[in-house]
């Protein structure tokens, strides 16, 4: 089978593989979409932590099942389904307390097992769920950032009746300026360089948008979700935060990177600072939630590839003028 590999240090390679044989319980998949994300750009140059390298990437995506193990009982040959792509343990601390996102035997499918990037993928039945009837591949390739946005609002004070800035309008940004706007809150800025997602971010229930400078206020929002993963854009939300104020970090940052912070700043107005990795239990939650948002593709996915193509997808992802990129790799 045709498959990406990428080494960690910048290569890109479309190469063949032995198809995945299932063991007992697993289920092999034919992935009809599979997002690009900020993760995938920084597994490409290898500066993502947990990355383990060479490693097929792709960890949003949906598909058919072509295969399943002898052990296997909730699907067959033919259905459609979604993955989440975390694989924990379930028996380290962290999985005992529920926080399966920080599990210290996780595998992330895409990271450190091979994911989605390719013309078969092989997973654990347990993270496998049916795609709801009537919803496309492209939308439920989108079921894993969707269920990221919801983890981290978990991380954070209820919108309603809240101030909110959302730092990046990307698929994160998109999606958590819907929810935001679901949930009550009583204005969303968005700071965002392209024009491109500007114009999204209006269409997701944005109250008003900026490219970055143009927003002069200080010290007049409750809730930022930094979505960027820039770290100017990190240091310049906690400026932004009203008294009591919280800050939700879900971009991925380079852990290379630092900020300078103020401790007297979180004294004085009591802040809060909130991280949120990855999306812990709320996959089957966004499912659900995922009805919510008719023809989500149609609206978020501005651009696809063939496999074959997938080093233009990254520079599509890395342009002002995309809002999500998919690879279709049955195409």
């Amino acid at each position: 089978m045709r498959a990406i590999v990428l080494d960690g240090r910048g290569s890109v390679e479309l190469t063949e593989m032995p198809e995945p044989i299932a063991g007992p319980f697993d289920v092999i998949i034919a992935p009809e979409a599979v997002g690009i994300c900020g993760t995938d750009l920084h597994l490409c140059h290898g500066d993502y932590p947990t990355g383990k390298f060479p490693v097929v990437p792709g960890h949003e995506f949906a598909g058919t099942v072509i295969s399943i193990g002898s052990g296997v009982s909730r699907f067959k040959i033919g259905d459609r389904v979604c993955v989440d792509p975390n694989v924990a343990c379930g028996h380290c601390e962290q999985c005992r307390l529920g926080a399966v996102n920080l599990c210290h035997h996780l595998v992330p499918i895409g990271v450190t097992s091979s994911g989605a990037c390719a013309e078969l993928v092989s997973v654990p039945e347990k993270v496998v769920y049916s795609l709801p009837e009537g919803l496309d591949m492209g939308s439920g390739a989108l079921i894993e950032p969707l269920a990221c946005v919801l983890h981290g609002f978990r991380r954070s004070p209820s919108m309603r009746d809240k101030r909110v800035l959302v730092y990046g309008a990307g698929s994160i940004g998109l999606l958590a300026t819907a929810v935001a706007r679901a949930e009550g809150a009583t204005s969303i800025d968005i700071i965002e360089p392209s024009k491109v997602r500007r114009d999204a971010a209006i269409e997701f229930g944005a109250t008003n948008v900026f490219a970055p400078g143009q927003r002069t206020t200080d010290r007049d929002i409750d809730i930022v979700i930094e979505a960027s993963g820039h770290i100017s854009a990190v240091s310049d939300a906690i400026k932004r935060l009203a008294y009591r104020g919280t800050l939700l970090q879900m971009g991925v940052c380079s852990p290379e990177e630092h900020i300078h912070l103020h401790p007297y700043d979180l004294f004085d107005r009591e802040l809060t600072l909130s991280g949120s990795q990855s999306l812990e239990s709320s996959y089957p939650d966004a499912i659900l939630k995922i009805a919510d948002l008719p023809n989500l593709a149609d609206r978020m996915v501005s651009h696809t590839f063939p496999l074959a193509n997938f080093a233009e997808a990254l520079e599509a992802a890395r342009s002002e003028g995309a809002r999500k990129v998919q690879i279709l790799p049955q195409v």
